[in-house]
């Protein structure tokens, strides 16, 4: 690896570096044993082959990074996220198996559950043993989880909950693991105790034996061959009256007693229920990560055939690289610009998850509420932005390797496959990007819990709302770099960084700004249909706010760099993310007074300038990934 290259490595593995090693190593062992050569395997193959390699990596102990130390684990939790997000370079039915295991399952157990939840299960989870599902979605409510209908109703004279589902539509689907391999289900249920409804809570319940035989009362199916992710056993379960004992309930937030009264430290049902979601944070982070590491995996393959393979006659009669045409520059280089600014945004995110998660489950309930408000909206965001923008780079890195791109031995198949369904699991993007919004309204105001459309409405409608940056450690940056430059009148502003701050500041203050005023005009009886109006500014709103958080990361992580030949490469890096983004919202822009005509023509010769200035340094801004040679290394490099 050359100089510049590790150096750039060395500033994109940050905090977590041994991490990334020890995972990029484990990955291309598995890689030279053929591990990810999944083309000709059929779904139960690729199944067994993906519970094989589950068992592997529990034996590593990384599983292990994010548990409690008392019960064996690490405590790490930025560790455990950049591991499993490390696994994005590899298969990805390998990392979402993974995930529902020690993320979801483990990570419910382990937020939700107290010190009898603790010694019973973690030990037998961390090492693969228990294998559980994650049992959230129905049939009918996916995104609407206040509203599932599975019910989990408590029997004082048995001290059970009797755990059921009473339609269709409630039927458990999708569920990872459920279909071969789980023993053990959290089940999220509507609680009810003395007649009376306490909102979703999450259950244990057993669906299989020590021999995998599924239980009386649990019905089993297998949702069947998906797009991609075949490697992944989900499957429906359904629930006949099964009796789970009082322990069952995990009880950090709601409890029963024996006589079934009801208990909980959180007074409101709505807080009850977002405080027990936002524990779980993690999974979401996690898929925002995996989805960069498949998309760094995609543009590393395209980048390296584009270097490699020619097309046309050029001036000397000589045929072209086809990474010299402007056209496919443009494919490729922006994508790579913002695959750069997200790992950076990711990076930040994943600190401040650890650095509010750890601790004790009561550390981490007494946690600063508006720092935990901030991380779920972040969350969400950038889970939207990061798995939208996998979509379309895969998409773009496949019609750029051509004919070749689509044989399933270069792997830009099934990425495209394993990666598609990461803009809906772990919360529908269009559904994150309102919660983005709300979160912006409200200013994460603590009395404010319900999120839907019409208390949203109502609560703009009756308070003064105005766009809130916070004060994160990038955005005292971006200040500190606003405040040192004097403004610009030419079209060489452009490639200002004050500027280009200051516009993304601007666009996020003036949406927000009206979006607020849109939104007051609601009253009692018309609230539905003003906030279902709005939804586009909702949708604007939320992803000017995350474009911009994207950028103050960027430019802090390039503020930090003490490598000069580094910084300045990574410092037309972000120009070409900042004026691409710009270019993709020139409408905006100009209809709101923001650019002039010239200065638009201005952003769109800067994107051509720019790719061709970084043109010669494309295959080290991908080589800076480290992913693993066998993973990037496909048949078709070695045809041209």
């Amino acid at each position: 690896m050359e100089p510049l290259t590790e150096e750039l490595t060395r500033l994109l593995d940050g905090r977590w570096a041994s991490v990334r090693r020890d995972v990029r190593e484990h990955l291309a062992a598995e890689a030279e044993k053929g591990a990810f050569d999944t083309e000709t395997l059929d779904a139960a193959a690729h199944r067994e082959r993906i519970g094989e390699q589950l068992r592997a990596l529990a034996k590593t102990g990384r599983p292990r990074l994010g548990f409690p130390t008392e019960y064996g684990g690490d405590g790490d939790i930025g560790a455990a996220v950049v591991s499993f997000e490390m696994l994005g370079f590899g298969d990805l039915s390998l990392m979402v198996k993974s995930g529902v295991q020690w993320g979801l399952f483990g990570g419910a157990i382990h937020l939700l559950g107290t010190r009898h939840h603790h010694e019973r299960y973690l030990s037998d989870i961390m090492s693969g043993e228990l294998l559980g599902c994650f049992a959230m979605t129905e049939i009918g409510h996916g995104s609407d989880v206040q509203n599932l209908r599975t019910t989990a109703t408590y029997d004082p004279d048995t001290a059970e909950f009797v755990v059921h589902t009473p339609d269709r539509s409630a039927t458990k689907t999708y569920i990872g693991n459920a279909a071969r391999d789980g023993r053990l289900a959290v089940v999220f249920a509507q609680l009810v105790t003395g007649g009376e409804s306490r909102g979703v809570h999450a259950v244990l319940v057993p669906i299989r034996d020590e021999h995998g035989t599924v239980l009386p009362g649990v019905t089993i199916e297998d949702n069947g061959v998906k797009a991609g992710l075949n490697g992944v056993d989900n499957g429906r379960i359904t629930f006949d009256h099964v009796r789970v004992p009082r322990t069952a309930l995990l009880n950090r937030y709601g409890d029963v007693t024996e006589d079934g009264t009801y208990t909980s430290p959180v007074d409101s049902d709505g807080k009850r229920f977002f405080t027990m979601l936002g524990t779980l944070v993690r999974g979401r982070i996690s898929v925002a990560g995996s989805a960069g590491n498949a998309t760094k995996r995609a543009l590393a393959i395209a980048v390296h055939y584009a270097d490699r393979r020619r097309q046309f006659a050029g001036r000397d009669g000589a045929e072209v690289t086809l990474l010299d045409y402007l056209a496919h520059q443009r494919r490729l280089l922006p994508a790579l610009a913002t695959t750069y600014a997200l790992h950076f945004a990711q990076e930040d995110l994943v600190a401040e998850l650890h650095d509010l998660q750890t601790g004790t489950p009561e550390d981490v309930a007494q946690a600063d509420e508006i720092r935990q408000r901030e991380l779920e909206s972040s969350a969400a965001g950038l889970k939207a932005l990061a798995t939208w923008h996998a979509t379309s780079t895969i998409q773009a890195t496949r019609e750029a390797c051509g004919g070749a791109g689509y044989m399933a031995e270069n792997v830009l198949p099934s990425l495209k496959a394993d990666t598609d369904v990461f803009t809906t699991f772990e919360g529908d993007n269009t559904v994150l990007l309102q919660l983005v919004a709300k979160g912006l309204l409200t200013h994460y105001r603590s009395q404010f819990q319900d999120l839907s459309p019409l208390a949203t409405a109502r609560f703009v409608a009756e308070q003064f709302v105005g766009a809130v940056i916070e004060r994160t450690a990038a955005r005292r940056v971006v200040e500190r770099i606003v405040d040192a430059s004097p403004a610009r009148d030419d079209d060489d502003a452009v490639f200002d960084r004050a500027w280009q701050l200051k516009l993304f500041t601007d666009r996020e203050s003036h949406v927000l700004d009206g979006l607020a005023r849109r939104l007051r005009a609601a009253g009692r009886d018309n609230a539905f249909d003003v906030f279902n109006a709005a939804q586009d500014h909702v949708l604007r709103a939320a992803r000017v706010h995350v474009e911009r958080v994207v950028l103050d990361s960027f430019v802090a992580a390039v503020d930090r760099c003490e490598n000069a030949e580094v910084k300045a490469l990574l410092d037309k890096v972000c120009d070409l993310h900042v004026l691409a983004t710009i270019e993709a919202d020139r409408a905006w822009f100009l209809e709101h007074g923001r650019l002039t005509s010239g200065r638009a023509k201005a952003v769109v010769a800067g994107v051509n300038r720019l790719c061709g200035e970084l043109r010669p340094h494309a295959r080290t801004l991908v080589d800076a990934f480290a992913v693993p040679e066998p993973l990037w290394r496909v048949p078709m490099l070695d045809w041209v």
